[in-house]
């Protein structure tokens, strides 16, 4: 169950977000093998001047095309969160032509007891997930 928050810079259609959504639950969908329904995104829409992304030093040219990505998840592999971000690179450049210069991608780590799908219950720790 991983939740995936979303930062872009205003100006892209209800139709381009709705493709970029559709492409990164594919990426979950390959790369954690969650249930389909298991999808869980959030978008922030920001002003240009409100997200100041450089390149600590790797020479990465970014462009107003720039995502901001953070995975809210229980813990997963190294090779997991590495395939996860190379699909997602993938799925975005293919259905959203994001080049790979612009996209970021952060993990944040979290427990299953740290997660109730509704009804104030942690579903992980009840044994209903």
């Amino acid at each position: 169950m991983p939740l995936l928050q979303f930062d872009v810079i205003q100006g892209r259609s209800e139709s381009e977000l709705k493709t970029l959504l559709d492409a990164a639950h594919r990426a979950v969908l390959k790369a954690f093998n969650v249930p389909p329904r298991d999808r869980y995104q959030i978008v922030h829409e920001n002003k240009r001047y409100q997200m100041v992304f450089e390149d600590t030093g790797l020479g990465l040219q970014r462009t107003d095309n720039l995502v901001m990505v953070r995975v809210f998840t229980s813990p997963r592999s190294n090779e997991q969160k590495q395939f996860f971000m190379a699909e997602l690179a993938r799925e975005l450049k293919q259905s959203c032509g994001i080049e790979g210069s612009d996209l970021m991608i952060s993990f944040i780590t979290n427990d299953k007891g740290d997660w109730s799908f509704g009804n104030g219950v942690a579903q992980y720790l009840t044994g209903e997930l």
